[in-house]
């Protein structure tokens, strides 16, 4: 994989919409399965979920925006291409996610693929819905994005590296003060663009804001070593309080890439604040894709202090700040993890490995002391 030295798009101060309700990617494969969602969340069946996705493909249809996905299919690996499948998910649980950008950016062949998937789970009732991993995970970004801002002062910077098809920066009213930096590989952030112009450009689709202060897109590798002198490059300042965003990316890493980048990142809070927010994959997580995923720990509440952060929070799909009313099933498999030690390997009902995705939440400053990871134990 390769970086590129082309300029950022940079795109500044544009004309704002209404404020609207603050609420990037990884694959959605046969294992993306969550709790069941309730009907006020996930795109509905019969007559009315018929009606929504085909608005939905609606947005599809200017010629230019089938002819860069078409690009997408015929040119794209599976990391490249797990950032409309995210995209997908996003559009089709329409009710609980807020993303008028999803639809255009995630295409016709992942989001009639997923639409399949979700009817046959509903037709079935299914206690596990595909797409809803995504929905709740998304929800958890969001409110993280949004306390983590009011909490330093409204104004600080957003970096969200592996960006995808993530379209926060449209979206989130709460960073209409927030300079937001979106990192990812140059093909990847070109494509981008240049979907959302195509929208843009059909008299038929709705007219997509910049919320955010402003929006930088970076092409840059972050298994590289010179991807923060780009970030620094583009209007980076490591004076200021920063949220760095790292939604469905770590576990694509190898394990020295990854530890890479978190220490980079807990090094920052030598100069100001830091928030990190970011979602981990435990070992057996991992073997759903073994192909794709690297990165694991099965602590990282452990880890993460072991490196500069000072904080942390940790939760599991279905826990009270990770569940957002899309898991109403007495018997999904989330709510079945959560309640076993996460130490268990197998699940005592039938043997099967548990795989857990944890949404951790870290902050650090520069009067913080990097702790040891017992010594919570020692206290």
């Amino acid at each position: 994989m390769s970086s590129s030295s082309s300029k950022p798009e940079k795109e500044e101060e544009e004309e704002r919409e209404a404020p609207s309700p603050c609420m990037n990617g990884d694959a959605a494969s046969e294992g993306d399965k969550g709790g069941v969602g309730g009907e006020e969340g996930r795109g509905g069946g019969g007559e009315e979920g018929e009606r929504e996705f085909a608005a939905v493909m609606a947005q599809l249809a200017p010629e230019g925006v089938r002819a860069l996905h078409a690009r997408v299919e015929a040119e794209w690996g599976p990391v490249l291409q797990s950032a409309c499948q995210t995209a997908a998910a996003r559009a089709l649980w329409a009710r609980a996610v807020r993303d008028p950008a999803a639809a255009v950016l995630a295409g016709e062949r992942y989001l009639r693929g997923l639409h399949e998937k979700m009817r046959r789970d509903e037709r079935a009732g299914a206690r596990e819905v595909h797409g809803v991993m995504i929905a709740v995970r998304t929800l958890w970004f969001d409110a993280r994005i949004e306390a983590a801002v009011d909490e330093l002062g409204g104004d600080p910077q957003v970096v969200i590296l592996g960006a995808g098809m993530d379209a926060r920066a449209y979206r989130l009213n709460c960073l209409k003060e927030c300079m937001v930096f979106e990192l990812d590989f140059p093909e990847l952030l070109e494509m981008k663009s240049d979907l959302l112009h195509e929208a843009m450009s059909s008299a038929n689709h709705q007219k997509l804001t910049l919320m955010a202060k402003s929006l930088n897109r970076i092409p840059a590798n972050i298994q590289d070593g010179d991807w923060v002198t780009k970030l620094q490059s583009c209007g980076y300042v490591p004076e200021r309080n920063t949220i760095w965003v790292l939604e469905g990316i770590i576990y694509y890493l190898h394990h020295a890439d990854a530890m890479q980048v978190l220490e980079t990142i807990a090094a920052s809070r030598s100069s100001a604040c830091t928030v990190l927010l970011a979602d981990f994959m435990n070992k057996n997580a991992t073997s759903l894709s073994p192909t794709m995923y690297h990165f694991y720990h099965d602590s990282p509440d452990l880890l993460l202090p072991s490196i500069g952060f000072s904080k942390v929070t940790l939760s599991q799909i279905g826990d009270p700040q990770a569940h957002f009313g899309l898991l109403s099933h007495p018997e999904n498999l989330f709510d079945k993890l959560r309640r076993l030690p996460r130490s268990m390997e197998k699940n005592p009902e039938d043997g099967t490995p548990c795989c857990r995705l944890y949404f951790v939440e870290a902050s650090a400053s520069p009067d913080d002391q990097i702790m040891c990871p017992l010594d919570h134990y020692l206290d």
